[in-house]
């Protein structure tokens, strides 16, 4: 069986029933964190909303006023995740997020023209491909693509935009001799019903189960993005479709304005500039370090020619690296002195360093440690490492000197 949205790729409303709905759960990712959510599984007599599969992604859209989630397939069937009921039997309305179908439309139908030409031109067979939310990619069984022959398959793909070529759909039998003729990377375990084949006339016919545009011009223009090495000596091509390189143009505009008024130079001159900035920071960079050792010197020396130095020496710098504390620590003699030293912002997160006697400083390193929410570890009379949040730092060196006073009252 084709579902409506196979049999017209166009279409953006539809009316059917409900056949069933029942409890179900539906797994996904909001910013980064997974979470279940409690809704139901609907099936429809018919649907415009195409279900995952053919390395397209699933369509949204709403059930009556009732948001579609998810659109599985199952067998012949296909499943609507919604978090709402709907009654069996009733006639609903399904609407389709045109936008998000198009976009697909345009990737996927942009995939079988790169695809074919690719094979046609070069013999590179495509072994997988993905429909990313920004950029898509091609996975090509060669070890490389050479510049020219990118910039050629991108000239051919667009040449074939242009000439306006016809895509029909046709449903075979799965024993029709045709079939066998046509490109595919074999059928689904579960698959039923004909087989779909998408045809791009004179250029590729394809076993496929995903919505397609009616005719290449559709397209309006693809963009390669250029390759990246692939797994197992294969390479993948990054490619645009349509009114994504439109949006990737407008972005890329966007972007080359904002960097005219931040590097006050035209866009040709934008690499340069950069790269003068990078040398500039890089010697500013080694500078700070030179001056931030010989500051770490001066602290110490002033530390230890201070006749009424006690047996505790706390610092906290902003700006500063594990070498910097190291070298106030080497400077110092910490078998006499407790040294407790921070950098990083006053209460974000930042770097710190215990030295001190051996024993002291193995009993109070792990109490620092919780205090500042940090991770680290010592050996030989010195614990440092990474804290989450210096916020505490004021109480750490409270507790520190209140332990040197004690200690000292002890001898």
């Amino acid at each position: 069986m084709a579902f409506q949205c196979q049999r017209d790729c166009y279409m953006k409303e539809f009316v059917t029933c409900v056949v069933s709905c029942c409890p179900a759960e539906l797994k996904h990712e909001v910013s980064g964190k997974k979470q279940t959510l409690k809704g139901f599984n609907v099936k429809l007599q018919d649907t415009i909303l195409f279900p995952e599969g053919g390395g397209q992604p699933d369509d949204h859209g709403l059930i009556g006023d009732v948001p579609v989630l998810r659109v599985t397939r199952q067998g012949p069937e296909a499943v609507h995740f919604v978090t709402s009921p709907l009654e069996v039997g009733q006639e609903v309305q399904v609407k389709v997020d045109w936008e998000r179908r198009f976009d697909h439309m345009q990737q996927h139908s942009g995939q079988h023209l790169i695809t074919a030409l690719a094979d046609n031109l070069f013999g590179y067979k495509t072994t997988s491909w993905e429909l990313g939310r920004q950029r898509s990619t091609i996975e090509l069984d060669t070890p490389s693509v050479k510049p020219a022959q990118l910039q050629a398959l991108e000239e051919v793909v667009n040449e074939k935009i242009r000439v306006h070529i016809p895509v029909t759909v046709q449903l075979l039998s799965i024993d029709d001799p045709a079939v066998e003729k046509v490109r595919s990377r074999g059928l689904p375990d579960d698959h039923a019903g004909p087989i779909r084949i998408v045809d791009i006339e004179g250029v590729d016919a394809n076993m496929c189960c995903g919505t397609h545009v009616s005719n290449l011009s559709h397209l309006q223009v693809i963009k390669l993005l250029g390759t990246e090495k692939g797994k197992k000596n294969k390479t993948n091509l990054i490619f645009l479709a349509g009114n994504r390189v439109l949006k990737y143009a407008e972005k890329s505009y966007s972007t080359e304005r904002s960097l005219v008024s931040l590097l006050k130079t035209g866009p040709d001159e934008h690499v340069e500039a950069v790269d003068k900035l990078q040398k500039s920071v890089k010697l500013l960079q080694k500078t700070n370090l030179s001056l931030l050792r010989d500051m770490a010197v001066i602290i110490s020396q002033n530390f230890n020619n201070n006749p009424q130095r006690g047996n505790f020496f706390s610092l906290h710098k902003k700006e500063g690296d594990n070498e910097f504390m190291n070298i106030i620590a080497n400077e110092i003699n910490t078998e006499e002195t407790l040294v407790f030293l921070t950098v990083g912002e006053e209460k974000g997160p930042g770097l710190f360093l215990l030295a001190g006697p051996s024993e002291r400083v193995a009993e109070m390193g792990p109490q620092v440690l919780e205090m500042l929410q940090g991770k680290g570890a010592g050996k030989n009379g010195r614990f440092q490492g990474k804290a989450n949040s210096l916020a505490r730092r004021g109480e750490v060196e409270a507790f520190l000197q209140q332990h040197c006073k004690d200690t000292s009252e002890e001898e």
